[in-house]
């Protein structure tokens, strides 16, 4: 009786980590198949918005050869290069926000007390810029020419500036 008992007993453990294994093993198993379509749907979602950032940077200096070249002499050498004046003509453009009548580069009076300033540049090609200026109440955007003079200074010029209508807030 005693060796029969053992023999259950022995049994009974084998298919009890039998079981287990096998439960075990599909679980990893099903853990692995999530993890798997996870990844697929990051990765199709990194995909997607690396599209959507080339998309947007489409008209950028940055991604404009066309643009970057106007840039260089007939020698080859660039007069000024494009990493550089980014940023350059970007301060150029906001040091005109310390005007007392606001920057005159955002096509528009002052509507109030305060001055229309610029707060966000950017540069499209080797001749365009778009910003965005406000005054703390109104808003709005403009575009600008803008010309590397031979001494290397920037000249701007606005082409055409709107005001959005003001926003009436719902309560």
């Amino acid at each position: 009786m005693k060796k029969s008992l053992l023999l259950y007993l022995f049994i009974l453990a084998l298919l009890f980590n039998v079981f287990t294994y096998m439960y075990y093993t599909k679980s990893s198993a099903d853990v692995k198949s999530r993890l798997e379509i996870k990844n697929k749907k990051l990765t199709d979602s990194i995909a997607s918005l690396n599209s959507r950032f080339a998309d947007a940077n489409y008209f950028s200096l940055e991604n404009n050869d066309n643009a970057q070249n106007y840039f260089e002499s007939l020698s080859g050498d660039k007069i000024i290069q494009y990493e550089k004046l980014i940023p350059f003509v970007t301060e150029k453009l906001k040091d005109f926000n310390a005007d007392p009548n606001g920057n005159p580069y955002t096509g528009q009076e002052k509507l109030g007390a305060n001055k229309f300033i610029i707060n966000k540049v950017k540069v499209l090609n080797h001749r365009w810029i778009i910003a965005d200026f406000s005054d703390g109440e109104y808003w709005g955007e403009v575009l600008l020419k803008y010309f590397v003079n031979e001494d290397e200074s920037i000249s701007f010029e606005v082409n055409q500036s709107i005001i959005y209508q003001k926003q009436q807030h719902l309560k």
